[in-house]
């Protein structure tokens, strides 16, 4: 099983601008999303997918300049730019990944791809229910059903949002990587607004370089031991995310994320 992960990211944000560039610590948000995801053990390649526009040019420099696969593609029909991607990288299967993701688990993201080789289900993810911290989002299907998606899905939010016409097709099996809930998945990890890179900017001072390769289990003892972190950027929380009643047709048991003692 050939296996791509395929990070979708701009340079436009409705709430940051630019902020996939912006430093934490020594590289940019981008870079450290794409080398995370570089150390999922089963990747035999990452690839940021990007709008095709004028003012993503300075993005795609920047992942080029450091020996990423760069695809550009529609801005706003994120599904074609994916299958572009997938047909570009020849492989197999694909992982997607947000780029707003700088803690992106590989390991967490390892056990999605396993489950999904496991169960034989068609789509994985660890999103249905959503139980993990937000900013760990992550899913896994075959290229081929990837090319089909782009050819029959017709609305909008199917092809902005890439994945629901996978997640609600009746001919298709699903399967999630179930994570711990509670207070843990109302942490959140993402770059959406000033104060959720204020978050990051935070845990890369606290803990420097160490903050590249920091696992989700030692980033949710270090929020537990510190609220003010959490603090940060709690206004943002979204109460819809946890609240969601989508789930897969296969569920694990909860995954812990507590530190071995």
């Amino acid at each position: 099983m050939s296996l791509a992960v395929i990070v979708q990211a701009r340079m436009g944000s409705r709430h940051v601008e630019g902020k996939i560039l912006e430093a934490l610590g020594e590289r940019s948000a981008i870079l450290r999303c794409l080398d995370r995801c570089a150390r999922i053990p089963s990747a035999g390649l990452v690839v940021a997918a990007i709008p095709d526009i004028e003012s993503d040019d300075e993005l795609a420099e920047e992942i080029l300049d450091s020996g990423y696969m760069l695809v550009r593609g529609r801005e706003n029909d994120v599904l074609s730019r994916y299958a572009k991607a997938a047909r570009e990288a020849d492989c197999e299967t694909v992982m997607r990944v947000n780029g707003d993701s700088p803690f992106i688990d590989p390991e967490i993201c390892q056990r999605v791809v396993d489950l999904y080789a496991q169960s034989g289900a068609d789509y994985a993810a660890n999103t249905m229910p959503a139980a993990f911290p937000d900013g760990l989002d992550c899913e896994v299907f075959s290229a081929r059903l990837l090319a089909r998606a782009d050819r029959e899905a017709e609305w909008a939010r199917d092809r902005e949002q890439v994945t629901p016409w996978m997640r609600s097709h009746p001919e298709l099996r699903t399967a999630n990587l179930t994570g711990p809930g509670g207070a843990v998945a109302r942490m959140r990890w993402t770059i959406d607004y000033p104060e959720d890179f204020g978050f990051c900017a935070a845990i890369y001072a606290e803990l420097g370089e160490r903050a590249a390769e920091v696992s989700a289990a030692e980033l949710v003892a270090l929020c537990l031991r510190r609220p003010d972190l959490v603090a940060i950027n709690a206004m943002h929380v979204d109460p819809e995310r946890t609240a969601a009643s989508e789930t897969a047709a296969i569920v694990t048991e909860p995954m812990s994320l507590k530190l071995a003692v």
